[in-house]
This record gives C-alpha cells, sequence and structure tokens, in this order.
C-alpha cells in the first residue's frame, strides 16, 4: 500500500499514525477549552484510530482487555480519525457497522483484513464484499453505507478531531478535559495506566 502511497500521502501517514516517543510526566495534555461530553453522568472516554494504522492495529488488544475490565461509570466511544480520503473511506467502512449494529462482529477483523491480508477496503463494492461475507444482507449494507446517517458522521468526522486536538492516533480523550497517546504518556501500555489514573480522578470528582 505505501508503494502507491504519494509523497504528501506518505507524509500525512508518518505525522499523523504517531512514533512511539519519550514522553514527559504526567502522559497527558489538559485540553483547553475543555469539551462537552455526550454523558454528564459519566465519564466518557473516546478512541480516536485509523484501520490502516499500525499503531492503532497494536494498541487494539491493550485496548480491548481494557473495555472489558470498565466499570458502569465509563463510557467509551470509538472515533475515527479523518486526515485523508483514504482515512476517510476506512472511517465509513466502521460508521457503516456502527449504522448496522455489527461493530463487534466485524471491527476486529477490518483491522486484520487491512493489517495483515493488505487488502484496501474502501470501495463501496470492497466493503459490501466484506460485510455479505460477515452475515451481512447486500441490501441493508447499501442502504446503510449511502445513508443520511452515515453521511452525516463522515462530515463531522474531520471537525471532532479538529475540535480535540487530535494530530495523530492512537489517542485517547478521557471525559472531554485530557488528552493522551503514546508520546505523551511513553508507550501503548503506559496510555493505558494514564487513562485509569484519569478516570478514577474524574470519578471523585462526580
Amino acid at each position: 500500500m505505501l508503494k502507491k502511497m504519494t509523497k504528501t500521502g506518505l507524509l500525512i501517514l508518518m505525522f499523523a499514525c504517531s512514533a512511539m516517543l519519550k514522553a514527559e510526566e504526567p502522559g497527558y495534555q489538559a485540553l483547553s477549552p475543555a469539551q462537552p461530553t455526550q454523558h454528564a453522568d459519566k465519564v466518557e472516554v473516546i478512541e480516536f484510530f485509523w484501520y490502516g494504522c499500525p499503531h492503532c492495529y497494536s494498541f487494539e488488544p491493550l485496548l480491548n482487555k481494557w473495555v472489558k475490565s470498565q466499570p458502569a461509570n465509563v463510557e467509551f466511544i470509538r472515533q475515527p480519525a479523518v486526515f485523508s480520503d483514504t482515512w476517510g473511506k476506512h472511517a465509513k467502512a466502521y460508521f457503516t457497522a456502527e449504522a448496522l449494529g455489527v461493530v463487534d462482529k466485524v471491527h476486529a477483523d477490518i483491522f486484520d483484513t487491512i493489517q495483515n491480508k493488505k487488502e484496501k477496503l474502501e470501495t463501496e463494492e470492497q466493503l459490501a464484499k466484506f460485510f455479505v461475507a460477515h452475515g451481512v444482507d447486500e441490501t441493508q449494507f447499501h442502504e446503510a453505507y449511502n445513508s443520511f446517517l452515515v453521511d452525516s458522521k463522515m462530515r463531522q468526522a474531520t471537525a471532532i478531531a479538529a475540535r480535540y486536538g487530535i494530530t495523530g492516533v492512537p489517542a485517547v480523550v478521557v471525559n472531554g478535559k485530557y488528552l493522551t497517546n503514546a508520546n505523551l504518556a511513553g508507550s501503548h501500555e503506559k496510555m493505558i495506566e494514564v487513562m485509569d489514573k484519569l478516570i478514577k480522578q474524574e470519578s471523585a470528582a462526580k
């Protein structure tokens, strides 16, 4: 895939799909201004990701284990980031899965198909074949893919990343107030530690 990317596209990938860098304490940065959350009675955690990012793929096992261990007062949200046309195509795959209610069924396999099998999953036809293979009715897929709901989420995706100051993935925002990523925390494992610390802090505040 990288061989076919333009120079600009490669620079975007290098910039946005963050490498591991040594970070200073405390492993996160405060957002200014803080952003409103969708769930005022819970601690909201948003993960920004891209299916084409190997760092996001590496973070997935840790994140999935973490999600399963969270208490009821934590609301976890996945949010595809859109920094280019290709990112947008992959984001649409996620939003379509969300509209169809099959995220749990296809999310890991979309990552695996793109990262390991090196299939693009970018066009409507490619995605239709993928979703049908995962038990989704083809007509329902096309309806969801071209729906107003998915279109709206696509239009909002770029603005959402900008609002939270997202410049790379994977990145996690806790309760609209704090941003952490591998650069700030030092590693994916330390990201989880920072997330837990911030959730405990925000839970106590509520």
